[in-house]
């Protein structure tokens, strides 16, 4: 590949030598115009003078023109001149010259061929000029076409030139090992895959990211829920305080809420619902004992309707069946007694 390059670099260098060393006409008939247009342009008298040379197309002609015309009534009055003097000779001279029909004849037989070779050379004449008015644009285009194609090829030339300047300083920079095609495509297929496992811990990470806009949207309700429960709950207790008279109700009511927010601190109380006169729900959240995660304990208290006599118990949440504690305490009537028992053993992992 680098022989072939460096034989057409060659011939490109060549034709452009031999372009440039030959003497082209046009080039020189170009030099020589622009010479004498110059000339004529500075003295346009030389012109009418005869002065050999070329100028502005119209002008040439225009002169050339007058000059024929010119030469055409000179040659008419010479001839015509010509005529009246043989005419005066013959008529004047003692001896009549002897001019007859075959005299005339052979005269015009003669001006015939004349007339035939003066008509063939200017047939031939306008071809040329014919023939130079078709030729000479297309010499110039191929002229132009050599000349365009002489600079491309030095501008080839020096482009490979640069290329293989460019090649060896890459080659320099990154010397041997060098990435090869496949170890490239490893590497592309590798950073495919990486960009695949972004992409899906993206996923991941936005989705977690609305689970969290939508836990804090439900937050934002949560409390301006409780705050217009706060409001209902100080209407109420504005309401209270002008209805009592007594007071200590409020700073009792104060007493009581904290006594029993602590109460339900220290056995883990979570929640504790009426679900009718006669039942109970307790919710707790007992820490067993070597772990970190709470469980929830859930209590179902059933009475006997109108008495504080207590009917039965549920318990949910204990790993163990505690049937026997709560059967022992529903009979002996003792509620106290069977939470504690039920959230010592919840306590303990049961």
């Amino acid at each position: 590949m680098d022989i072939d390059n460096s034989g057409r670099l060659d011939a490109a260098r060549a034709l452009q030598t031999k372009l440039e060393a030959a003497k082209l006409n046009i080039v020189e008939d170009q030099t020589r115009f622009d010479t004498l247009q110059s000339t004529l342009a500075k003295d346009p008298a030389l012109v009418s003078e005869g002065v050999a040379g070329t100028t502005d197309p119209a002008i040439v002609a225009a002169e050339v023109a007058s000059q024929i015309s010119f030469l055409r009534n000179l040659k008419f009055q010479y001839l015509e001149q010509k005529a009246k003097d043989q005419y005066v000779k013959t008529i004047v001279s003692d001896e009549a010259p002897n001019i007859n029909a075959d005299d005339n004849e052979l005269l015009r037989i003669e001006n015939d061929k004349k007339k035939g070779v003066l008509t063939a050379a200017k047939a031939r004449l306008a071809e040329k000029y014919s023939d130079v008015r078709t030729l000479a644009p297309l010499v110039e285009q191929d002229y132009t076409k050599a000349r365009a194609l002489t600079l491309e090829a030095a501008a080839l030339a020096s482009k490979i030139l640069d290329a293989r300047l460019t090649l060896t300083r890459l080659r320099q920079a990154h010397p041997h090992p060098r990435l090869t095609i496949p170890a490239a495509n490893a590497q592309l297929d590798e950073q495919i895959s990486e960009m695949q496992a972004l992409d899906d811990e993206l996923q991941q990470v936005n989705a977690q990211v609305d689970d969290v806009k939508e836990k804090v949207k439900a937050g934002a309700r949560e409390v301006e829920r409780l705050r217009v429960e706060r409001a209902d709950l100080e209407k109420i207790v504005n309401a209270g305080q002008k209805e009592v008279q007594d007071g200590r109700v409020v700073g009792l009511y104060d007493w009581y809420m904290a006594a029993l927010a602590l109460h339900r601190s220290l056995l883990s109380l979570e929640s504790a619902h009426s679900e009718s006169e006669n039942e109970l729900h307790l919710t707790y959240n007992i820490m067993p004992y070597g772990t970190t995660e709470p469980r929830p304990i859930f209590i179902k208290l059933l009475f006997v309707p109108n008495s504080r006599q207590l009917a039965d118990a549920q318990v949910e949440g204990l790993l163990q069946d505690a049937g026997d504690v709560i059967g022992a305490h529903v009979q002996a009537n003792d509620v106290p007694r069977l939470i504690a028992a039920v959230l010592a053993r919840a306590r303990a992992g049961a």
